[in-house]
């Protein structure tokens, strides 16, 4: 365990999906009490590190903090066998972002639940992160969910021009291109290198005028389980989490009354936001202070 800024231990480990496949974590812990359990779920083709900061300053105010990588992403991406330090072809790798939800998020929510039994329990998604909580069947132990541009991301609600932008690529680019290689290279522009079968899901469900909610997915039902707060962010400036896609994302807990709130970038006194701003250490003082007074109930 490596000391980081501040009062702040930083851990890297391993802990097991569901299906035992290794997925890479790491941990973030005050020297002092633990107040609060807090896991962050990444968006799609998103590595950890980009948390990095967010989980530091949740640590620093009392809680222990886990943020980890989905199988065939970054750190949970098997290494290969020649060379050193590359990671092996995604070609072959079998995997979906409904088994991102089910094996990979519903292990992380019960790792820290199991570990952290006294603790309030709180999750934080951004992007895919939120709409992989409705998916879990193990939801309902979270008390607090915090979703930072987490939205039904179809792209009939995504601004224009980007909607058009992004039906066409991920149609007549991003799926051939998944079906030729055998997976979806990171250098087209969406991040981390994904599994064919991620993306390819991913292009489903964009395409669907509700996105998800028009698959026939079973694990739809465990929307319904989650009973905790839940409270949704969207930015002003965010081509694909829009109000109406974030809303649409939010009507599917339907136990709860889920808060949505709309944040310009005027009101933080930032030029820009976006969909990944939020996670700008410029924004400790005002986005992160906030998120985490909710977070810890304050």
């Amino acid at each position: 365990m490596d000391a980081a800024q501040d009062d702040v231990f930083v851990d890297d480990i391993t802990f097991p999906a569901t299906d035992g496949y290794s997925l890479a974590g790491t941990l973030f812990l005050p020297r002092g009490a633990k107040r609060h359990a807090v896991l962050i779920s990444s968006a799609t083709a998103v590595p950890r590190k980009i948390y990095r900061g967010f989980a530091s300053y949740l640590a620093h105010r009392g809680c222990a903090v886990l943020t980890y990588d989905y199988r065939g992403i970054a750190g949970s991406r098997l290494p290969a066998m020649v060379g050193y330090n590359q990671p092996k072809s995604l070609v072959g790798f079998n995997a979906s972002m409904s088994d991102w939800a089910a094996l990979d998020v519903t292990a992380a929510v019960r790792w820290m639940r199991e570990r952290y039994t006294t603790l309030p329990f709180a999750y934080v998604g951004h992007s895919f992160g939120g709409q992989a909580l409705g998916l879990i069947e193990n939801n309902s132990e979270v008390t607090r969910a915090l979703f930072v541009a987490s939205q039904a991301a179809t792209w009939r609600l995504m601004t224009p021009p980007e909607k058009y932008r992004v039906f066409a690529f991920m149609n007549f680019v991003g799926v051939p291109l998944a079906h030729m290689l055998g997976y979806a290279p990171g250098w087209v522009g969406i991040g981390e290198d994904l599994p064919k079968g991620v993306f390819l899901q991913w292009a489903e469900w964009v395409s669907s005028p509700r996105y998800l909610f028009d698959s026939k997915l079973p694990a739809l039902e465990n929307f319904a389980k989650f009973s905790g707060e839940l409270r949704a962010l969207c930015f002003s400036d965010d081509p694909w989490a829009t109000r109406p896609a974030v809303e649409l994302l939010a009507e599917g807990f339907t136990a709860i009354k889920p808060e949505v709130l709309t944040v310009k970038p005027s009101d933080v006194g930032a030029k820009a936001i976006g969909h990944f701003g939020f996670f700008r250490p410029e924004h400790r003082d005002t986005l992160w202070r906030g998120a985490a007074e909710w977070i810890q109930g304050e």
